[in-house]
């Protein structure tokens, strides 16, 4: 599995209403600005913290971010840890905005 997927592939997922979970790793002002319907926040920083306690390993995991950095360091770091099907949404909810859905606030 590759380690990022695009806003179009995240978009037929959901369609198709495929199971995954979506975290948005970015702050709590970020989220409140944008988001994702169904997403949960799940700050970088509480990663560690919060992995292992509230996220399935064997579950499929979208990580967004901003522009998608930090959400493919937490994908790498997500693999390391044994969560094999943890993904980041190239480009981050700034390119779901441009690309898929842009009643979601760019900022």
């Amino acid at each position: 599995m590759e380690y990022e997927i695009s806003p179009a592939e995240l978009a037929g997922l959901l369609a198709a209403q495929e199971p995954l979970t979506l975290i948005d790793v970015r702050e709590l002002w970020e989220f409140d600005t944008a988001r994702l319907p169904g997403s949960t926040l799940m700050p970088m920083g509480d990663i560690p913290g919060r992995a292992h306690q509230e996220l399935d390993p064997d579950a499929r995991i979208i990580a967004i971010c901003h522009h998608g950095m930090r959400s493919l360091s937490v994908t790498a770091w997500l693999r390391n840890q044994g969560f094999e099907n943890a993904q980041s949404l190239s480009g981050g909810i700034d390119a779901w905005s441009a690309t898929i859905d842009p009643s979601v606030p760019r900022y």
